[in-house]
């Protein structure tokens, strides 16, 4: 199904066509954007940030494909070693792959990654109240809810709740 890679500069054009094509369908979901963001050279910007914190290790930008197609994103930021070996997740598809399995599969595969290869102890995500397809693919990857966080992110211009889930990796030490 569902297979995820490092986001390359060679995205940007592709990333910026879906993004365009699926604006009014994640407004609800992400912060409020510049017209800028929606363009190729908008992304060009955000793989490159993406990627200078890949090359500190503080984070793991990856697209999301299906059958070579780019259909969205899951990526793993805020990437904390020492005593927390932890780090937040964030995933999105297109409206046309929703429903599709893909998310969950993507989310798992970077889950993998981050206990695995990364060798963290936690990774932690957040939802809105309301975003029930998201939770459904954080449970079905293991996710617990932990709790509600007030005003946690301003969301679509309005600082919202949001449901706290965390994975724990149950082979570390």
């Amino acid at each position: 199904m569902a297979i995820t890679r490092l986001i390359a500069m060679e995205d940007a054009p592709l990333l910026a066509a879906l993004l365009q094509a699926n604006r009014e369908f994640l407004a609800p979901w992400e912060p409020v954007r510049s017209p800028a963001y929606f363009t190729a050279e908008g992304q060009r910007r955000g793989i490159d940030e993406a990627l200078a914190l890949y090359g500190r290790n503080v984070g793991l930008p990856h697209v999301i494909l299906d059958e070579g197609r780019i259909v969205g994103r899951v990526t793993l930021s805020n990437i904390v070693r020492g005593a927390f070996q932890s780090c937040n997740i964030g995933y999105w598809v297109g409206s046309a792959e929703n429903g599709r399995g893909l998310a969950t599969n993507a989310v798992g595969e970077v889950m993998r990654v981050a206990f695995r290869e990364l060798g963290l102890h936690r990774i932690e995500a957040g939802t809105l109240p309301a975003n029930i397809a998201s939770q459904r693919v954080l449970e079905r990857n293991g996710f617990v809810r932990f709790g509600l966080a007030p005003a946690y992110l301003n969301i679509a211009g309005v600082w919202q709740d949001h449901v706290m889930y965390q994975a724990l990796n149950a082979n570390s030490a």
